[in-house]
């Protein structure tokens, strides 16, 4: 249990300490402090992650002495310090040892209860926020859903099909806040369901379904379809030997709109099902442990009702001496470290059965009603019984592309796919190895059957490859029902300073861009944009490619003083020249995917990356290699689908400035007046508006004459006025002084026009310069998602003026269309871009978002 009167730091203790533990990577330094440094609602713990590797590593310790042959605290915090080795993700990093809040150890979910009637659809909505409100990420399957048009026995007649439930989900995903993050949701449907079409083009429409990822759950059946042009029929329900609907199409046509929404906007992903289940230790256990769908990045095929927690190995870790002649990867320490981790894997197990026994406690306490608990509880209790029953975890890696890099291989190259495949055969066999050793010693998963997974192709395998594993495994069982899996480690690779799962390195260095303030004298400035502002852009390096140019004797602060060419050059003599995502041949890319595969019993999520100007027929070619390659599931991302924050170095476009002049404003504009709170203050923003675009800004705090307005006032007109004045000069005469002064004329409540004269003078000084900036670049026609992102930019140290920026950034937000991308880091992935929908700003990557 934690101390509450422990020490507590201030976040300027933490993120100093800490930058330094980082050595000065700010972005780490931030996904820590907001998602893992250990805090209650008012308080931080931890001054580094080095205390929470120390909280992490005596929590394991504690449920190792429940069993023989423990591992001591030390032991297990030196293979978890500084990220190097052993890296729980996600929800146990966070989680374990922190009693401050209910929350789940758990990263993925599946629910569902295959009912096609409005109150067990309702019942997967609820369960859905219950798990989302407790950190978890959700998938669910709608091929129990019938499709559109079909008879119902209510006021509708018909049913309304799989589309608007796929919104509803969505909604309930935004709806649920998670620390600063928002749940992830996984939406799937069986090609063979007559509406898969409908699915298929639901996220086409912009601003539609934004918080779901979605996939295609497509057979064998299916795809042979395609290869010989012969039609394929549908039917629901979809398993049935007597289908009640049938639909006969043509599998090409659907398979190209496949391909062409792929290749327009990255989804939907694939999931080749056949070999989901083909492949399924679990599905060997009857229905109850077949597959339904799959976590929201793809990784982790489940049940209804199962769930899994992630632990990552740092690849990069075990070279010694990288990028060096003497490099060599430390075979045996690796698998050393795979026996371990599968026994911080089991022992999370036992932790998540007692945060799950924590939830229910609190369920109990809670004064609501118990039928309105009901669904909850109920819920609790199937997880932790399947928890309990299969004992499933996710075993992974990371730094895949910076340990091949490190060795001297060429990501992509059949020498480096070789080595790869080696250490994920060496992991597979060292896993399973280390959970026939818990059998022994701590008892199989309850349902461990020898028999029953006799003829499974991946058990076989193991017997090919290790024959006393399987006599011992066939003898003593197994301590888990599935161990392994790939998942996106978007901020555990942050935190490594490495690249992420199995993936390339994205850049080896990559250009900034920076607003150059017009006071800044003697700056380089690299190009004029379209609005007239200056910027300089400045390369920054992928940690490890700088570590190879040290090892390599340059200086890093010249290399980045150097013209492009120059940096060019420097790059191709390096082993991350010609293997980044974008460089490495895809179908070789999916082929390793596949080799890879054949190695973990769950499944990969990984991104296959294409430039822009890649065809639809290359799409294809790529889905089609991965179902012929053995992969359980493909995504493909094509350059500029969704664009992104970094510009690469052979990217950078000349922008010559045009002179833009503001149109004129007219004496009168049309205004709106949005009220909102921040920090408990109420305040007003004033948006005068023409041709149906925000033109101007006022914007503070509604005090003084102001506060008279009424709340039901949501239309003015903003009126300019030019008003002479008798000012005094410096010799004491009097002069007449022309001064422009904004007036707001409104219609109360009564019907009768009021006005408010010099909203100047209404309104703070400083916010009223603010206001004026703003106003200046919406009149220059800076379209909103570039003002938002000047805001966003803008820093200050005082409340007032931090509560005066919050407010401003939510109102500009109102005039943003939905689907618009912008620029930033998301602390949940590391993702580079966002989507803009509904009011709330989404990572077009992992579904993190905020909203307001």
């Amino acid at each position: 249990m934690i101390d509450k009167n422990r020490k507590n730091y201030s976040k300027q203790e933490i993120e100093k300490a800490t930058l330094q533990y980082f050595r000065g990577d700010g972005l780490a330094t931030d996904v820590w402090m907001k998602k893992y440094c250990l805090k209650d609602e008012k308080n931080y713990y931890e001054l580094t992650p080095d205390d929470m590797h120390r909280r992490i590593a005596k929590e394991l310790a504690r449920i190792e002495l429940k069993y023989k042959n423990p591992l001591s605290e030390e032991q297990i915090y030196e293979t978890l310090k500084n990220f190097e080795r052993i890296i729980p993700q996600g929800s146990p990093m966070s989680g374990i040892g922190n009693d401050f809040q209910v929350v789940s150890l758990g990263n993925c979910f599946v629910i569902g209860n295959n009912a096609d009637s409005y109150g067990g659809i309702m019942k997967i909505d609820q369960q859905q926020a219950q798990l989302m409100k407790r950190r978890g990420g959700v998938g669910h399957d709608l091929s129990h859903i019938r499709p559109k048009g079909s008879p119902v026995k209510n006021s509708a007649i018909t049913s309304t099909g799989v589309v608007p439930f796929m919104e509803r989900f969505s909604n309930t995903t935004k709806e649920v806040a998670q620390d600063g993050r928002r749940g992830a949701l996984m939406l799937s449907v069986s090609i063979k369901h007559p509406d898969s079409e409908a699915f298929i083009d639901a996220k086409m429409t912009s601003g539609k379904i934004t918080g779901a990822n979605v996939s295609v759950r497509i057979t064998d059946e299916f795809m042979n379809a395609v290869v010989s042009g012969t039609p394929y029929v549908q039917q629901y329900p979809i398993n049935s030997i007597t289908p009640k609907y049938t639909k006969t199409i043509d599998a090409q046509k659907l398979w190209k709109k496949i391909i062409y929404n792929a290749w327009k906007s990255a989804e939907p992903g694939i999931l080749f099902w056949d070999k989901i289940i083909g492949e399924s230790i679990p599905s060997s256990y009857g229905e109850e442990w077949t597959e339904a769908s799959t976590n929201p990045c793809g990784e982790l095929p489940l049940p209804p009702y199962d769930s899994c927690r992630l632990l990552a190995i740092n690849l990069y870790g075990y070279v010694i001496n990288p990028f060096t002649k003497n490099a060599n990867f430390d075979m045996e320490l690796f698998k050393k470290d795979a026996q371990i981790a599968m026994r911080y894997m089991d022992d999370i197990i036992d932790l998540e059965v007692e945060k799950i026994d924590a939830i229910l406690e609190k369920i109990e306490l809670d004064p609501e009603n118990i039928e309105f608990k009901e669904v909850e509880k109920e819920l609790w209790k199937k997880i932790r019984e399947k928890a309990l029953q299969g004992r499933r975890t996710g075993l992974g890696v990371t730094a895949e592309g910076d340990m091949l890099a490190a060795l001297g291989l060429i990501y992509g190259t059949d020498e480096a796919t070789d080595f790869s495949e080696e250490v994920h055969k060496q992991l597979k066999l060292n896993a399973y190895r280390s959970s026939v050793i818990m059998a022994r010693e701590r008892g199989a998963f309850p349902i461990f059957s020898a028999l029953r997974e006799a003829n499974n192709p991946f058990i076989l395998r193991i017997k090919e490859e290790d024959p006393q594993l399987y006599t011992d495994m066939y003898g003593y069982g197994r301590r888990n029902i599935a161990l392994l899996t790939i998942a996106p480690t978007g901020t555990a690779s942050l935190m490594t300073q490495t690249t992420s799962g199995i993936e390339p390195v994205f850049l080896p260095a990559y250009m900034r861009r920076r607003k150059i303030n017009p006071q800044e004298k003697d700056v380089r400035i690299d190009f004029v944009d379209d609005e007239g502002i200056a910027w300089m852009e400045y390369p920054v390096f992928h940690h490890k490619f700088e570590t190879w140019l040290t090892m390599n004797g340059y200086d890093i602060n010249v290399i980045k003083t150097m013209k492009k060419d120059q940096l060019d050059e420097i790059i191709k003599k390096s082993p991350y020249y010609k293997a980044t995502s974008n460089d490495v041949d895809w179908v070789k890319k999916v082929k390793m995917q596949g080799r890879i595969q054949s190695h973990i019993d769950h499944s990969i999520s990984t991104t296959i990356n294409i430039p822009n100007e890649a065809t639809e027929e290359l799409v294809a070619k790529i889905y089609e290699t991965g179902w012929s390659s053995g992969c359980k599931g493909i995504t493909v991302y094509r350059d500029g689908s969704r664009s992104g924050v970094l510009v690469g170095i052979d990217d950078k476009k000349e922008m010559k400035f045009q002179e833009n002049h503001a149109p004129k404003r007219p004496k009168r504009l049309k205004g709106e007046i949005i009220r909102f709170q921040n920090n408990l203050e109420k305040w007003i923003a004033v948006v005068g508006m023409k041709d149906g675009k925000p033109y101007e800004l006022f914007t503070g705090k509604l005090v003084n004459g102001l506060s008279n307005i009424p709340v039901t006032v949501k239309e003015c007109e903003v009126v300019k006025n030019i008003i002479e004045t008798e000012e005094f000069d410096e010799n004491g005469k009097p002069i007449k002084v022309r001064k422009k002064r904004y007036d707001i004329e409104y219609i109360d409540g009564d019907g009768i026009k009021q006005t408010h004269t010099g909203l100047s003078h209404a309104f703070n000084p400083e916010f009223w310069n603010y206001a004026k900036f703003i106003s200046a670049v919406l009149r220059h026609g800076m379209p909103m998602i570039y003002v938002y992102e000047l805001i966003e930019s803008l820093n200050f140290t005082e409340d007032h003026i931090n509560t005066w920026k919050n407010g401003v950034v939510r109102v500009i937000k109102r005039y943003i269309k939905d689907g618009e991308k912008t620029k930033g880091s998301c602390p949940e992935c590391g993702g580079t871009e966002f989507i803009f929908a509904e009011g709330c700003i989404r990572c077009s990557k992992c579904t993190w978002g905020k909203c307001g």
